[in-house]
């Protein structure tokens, strides 16, 4: 009887100590890269010059918005801030956006070179502040919200083109950062905070020409950036987002400043000139002449006709196209911040594919302000 009974405890123990009952799991859906247990282990490295010249551009722009976001905070007073509607609180926000623009940096500079950004001087850093746009607190803001944007756009159109994946994991992993960074900077100027569904990537030569007027000097050592810089491109009576009765806030109902229809004017450089950092580069085209004006918003990208193309003094004008994401009851394509570059030609590209358009731009990008 006493030998029954301590079977049965011990079997009851046994129980206890077991898994509970699973069915066996799905079997995982076929394809994927690197997904299985006998893929090869990621290495977070370059695996082509594609990608590092990706990678270098992305890290520049890491380093821009670092001393950008400092230079700000440095250049105006707390009493400055507190008019545009920032308490310390908000001041410390962009402080932190800083910091995490030494991550970002760092985790690129461990890619290219295995190396860490918080270990190097600072006179290895390209040099920026001498040319910055602005000179109150909500021209800063809205400096910081353009700025970002074509960072983090400059991203996403190189992202799935990347030769190694797993170096793609990790910019995704930072990018989506600074998405929130664009949008806490459109909120701190008084802004609709996300006016769009979609954010639309463009190719690294746009993101490069956007960024090159504002790298003033670099260090000998620095890799050259390879990607071409369009003729410069500015649109004359672009809307502005700047207010001097802004405040920051969550939200406001400022979701857009133009509208269809709406009259633009556009003025451009010629190819030729020598620009960015120590004037070691140029800017290239072989596309004339101008004939139509890339509007690239969301998902879309839409051309319109120039008119008045006055090619001694280089300006020409357009109407801001309308239209709808999808059907009629969805969002407006144009709005938010977004970009507009001249073309000779009406190229078909969509969003994976809009690289292909760059040997037809005559000028741009530039940044549109419609929302």
């Amino acid at each position: 009887m006493l030998g029954t009974l301590i079977t049965g405890v011990l079997a009851l123990c046994r129980f206890g100590n077991s898994p509970p009952y699973s069915p066996p799991p799905p079997p995982l859906p076929s394809g994927g890269q690197d997904v299985t247990p006998d893929s090869p282990p990621p290495v977070y490295r370059y695996n082509s010059d594609f990608d590092f010249q990706s990678l270098n551009l992305a890290l520049n722009q890491e380093y821009i918005e670092l001393d950008l976001f400092r230079y700000g905070l440095a250049r105006f007073s707390p009493e400055e801030f507190l008019d545009a509607g920032l308490s310390s609180e908000y001041q410390y926000l962009i402080e932190y956006m800083a910091e995490q623009e030494i991550g970002h940096a760092e985790m690129i500079s461990n890619i290219l070179y295995r190396s860490c950004l918080r270990h190097l001087p600072r006179s290895l850093h390209p040099d920026f502040s001498d040319s910055y746009p602005f000179d109150t607190v909500r021209g800063f803001f809205d400096f910081c919200q353009k700025l970002t944007r074509w960072g983090e756009s400059g991203v996403y159109g190189f992202l799935p083109h990347l030769d190694n994946r797993a170096s793609a994991e990790l910019l995704i992993n930072s990018i989506t950062t600074e998405a929130r960074q664009q949008m806490a900077f459109r909120q701190l100027e008084g802004l609709f905070p996300m006016a769009v569904w979609f954010i639309a990537g463009i190719p690294q030569a746009w993101a490069w020409t956007l960024l090159s007027p504002y790298l003033i000097h670099c260090p000998p050592g620095n890799p050259y950036i390879q990607w071409q810089i369009f003729p410069y491109l500015n649109v004359t009576n672009n809307p502005t987002a700047i207010r001097n009765d802004s405040k920051a806030a969550v939200s406001t109902n400022v979701s857009a400043i133009s509208y269809p229809g709406r009259e633009v004017f556009f003025q451009w450089d010629n190819p030729g000139k020598n620009v960015s950092y120590d004037l070691k580069y140029q800017t290239s085209s072989l596309a004339w002449p101008p004939k139509y004006a890339l509007w690239v918003s969301q998902l879309n990208s839409t051309y319109t006709p120039l008119y008045d193309v006055n090619t001694d003094s280089n300006t020409a004008r357009t109407y801001q196209p309308g239209g709808r994401v999808f059907d009629d009851d969805t969002a407006p394509i144009f709005n938010d911040t977004m970009f507009v570059a001249l073309t000779n030609e009406t190229v078909p590209v969509s969003p994976y594919n809009l690289s292909l358009v760059n040997p037809y731009i005559v000028a741009g990008p530039a940044i549109y302000q419609a929302g």
